[in-house]
């Protein structure tokens, strides 16, 4: 555990931190833009990039607990939430102005080439950030791939992510940690709150996503909001951990009290906004069906991959490179068996054979599990072909919160702390064991 930035640490920090966006990288006030550095030095250079990513990392609480360096000077981080409100984002916004002009400004010449890839990387991810937020509506991560149009909706929104953080990497080792839990416990109503401000804004200007989505994040926020109501997972996950880590005090109780009272009433505020905008909502998926869709669509392009292709030239490279695998998988399915009707057609016979499947109950979910982890394993068997520095590779395999598995996708990733005392997560989707086979599972698992 490290309680400030060293050098070489800094710099994995602001690459890390650059992989979240304000949906799981939330803002937590303005930082105030320090003085430009200026020369060649390299220590004046770890000094910039150990700056900028204390900047970040400020803003973003949970990114700093979920890396594991809120401890020592940045202890008090652990008892908050970041601001998804207008004004948080708006904070958010300015530190990214102001840092990446320190980047531009700062004196390269003599840098070696890590550093100057660092620099690089925070040049791109600001600049793409700051074109994303100065769009009307949506959310941006700063250099991640979680850009979306809709500030909450069936996958995006607090009412998931909160939940799913503090159950999973805020720990609970000690009173301070519990107390910790508490006090984000405590702020939980206001980032709601403010996710529902810009909800209501971006549904003022039109932009009112799907209604087949919205009927999906509606049933997933009465499930959470029920799920509060009664206390539920955030109650029980604090009593739980406490009582096993034999940490004294009523946690159940004041947990309790917070969840179903301010939590439960900022979650029902939610959820009655997402319903007012459903009359108003249409059965058209296409971003083209939005105001300033293309635009949007065109930067989210952007800012997940990086290249300069327009939309329609990424559409046919994508066709080109389908026919292309098609080509492939061709002889493959041929082989199996499979020899009638076209690749998409045995692609969805293939998915019906039974001996591919998985029992559709608890033992087939756990069949599942045991599977992934004979794949990872041999997965890090093959890690020493690609990588010369190796470490543990501590992944957990988690199911995905109930009230998420329905708008969620069949899996995906998170990172782990840094010392490896909070383990990577690999969240799988077992609403129904329908979602995996034996033949999916094992790219699935190598994407994760």
């Amino acid at each position: 555990m490290h309680d400030s930035l060293s050098t070489p640490v800094s710099r994995r920090h602001t690459l890390a931190a650059l992989g979240a966006g304000t949906a799981s990288f939330a803002v937590a006030g303005s930082a105030v833009a320090e003085t430009i550095i200026a020369g060649p030095r390299p220590s004046a250079a770890d000094a910039l990039l150990t700056s900028i990513a204390d900047n970040l990392l400020a803003q973003s609480p949970e990114g700093a607990t979920s890396l594991g360096i809120d401890t020592g000077a940045r202890a008090a981080e652990r008892g908050k939430l970041g601001d998804r409100s207008p004004t948080g984002v708006k904070a958010l916004t300015e530190t990214l102005k102001a840092d990446l002009a320190r980047v531009r400004a700062f004196d390269k010449a003599g840098l070696d080439h890590k550093t100057r890839t660092s620099l690089a990387v925070v040049d791109s991810a600001y600049s793409v950030a700051l074109d994303g937020f100065a769009l009307p509506y949506g959310d941006v991560a700063v250099g991640g791939w979680r850009n979306t149009p809709y500030v909450v909706i069936q996958n995006v929104g607090a009412y998931l992510d909160v939940p799913k953080f503090l159950d999973s990497d805020h720990p609970v080792k000690s009173a301070g940690d519990a107390e910790a839990y508490l006090s984000r416990l405590n702020a939980f109503p206001g980032v709601l709150d403010g996710e529902t401000e810009r909800l209501k804004s971006a549904g003022g200007q039109g932009m009112i996503a799907p209604a087949f989505l919205i009927d999906k994040a509606v049933k997933q926020m009465e499930a959470s909001l029920a799920d509060a109501k009664a206390g539920g997972g955030m109650v029980d996950s604090l009593a739980t951990r406490t009582k096993a880590a034999g940490i004294a005090g009523d946690w159940g109780q004041r947990a309790g009290a917070i969840v179903t009272g301010p939590v439960a009433a900022a979650l029902e505020r939610q959820l009655a906004e997402m319903k007012a905008q459903r009359p108003k909502a249409t059965m058209d998926a296409g971003m083209w069906a939005r105001r300033g869709g293309d635009e949007w669509y065109a930067w989210g392009l952007r800012a997940s991959t990086t290249t300069r292709m327009t939309p329609d030239e990424v559409h046919a490279m994508g066709r080109e490179e389908l026919a292309a695998l098609h080509g492939q998988m061709d002889p493959i399915l041929r082989k199996i068996g499979y020899t009638q009707g076209s690749v998409g057609d045995r692609m969805n016979a293939l998915a019906k054979d039974p001996k591919y499947k998985f029992p559709d109950n608890d033992a087939g979910r756990a069949e599942i599990v045991a599977y992934i982890q004979t794949w990872l394993g041999k997965i890090r068997a093959e890690l020493p072909r690609a990588f010369r520095t190796l470490v543990k590779g501590n992944v957990e395999v988690k199911r995905l919160p109930l009230a998420e598995e329905p708008g969620a996708p069949a899996a995906y990733g998170g990172a782990g702390s840094i010392d490896g005392t909070i383990p990577g997560k690999f969240w799988i989707n077992l609403r129904t064991t329908e979602l995996h086979s034996k033949y999916s599972l094992p790219d699935l698992a190598m994407h994760e």
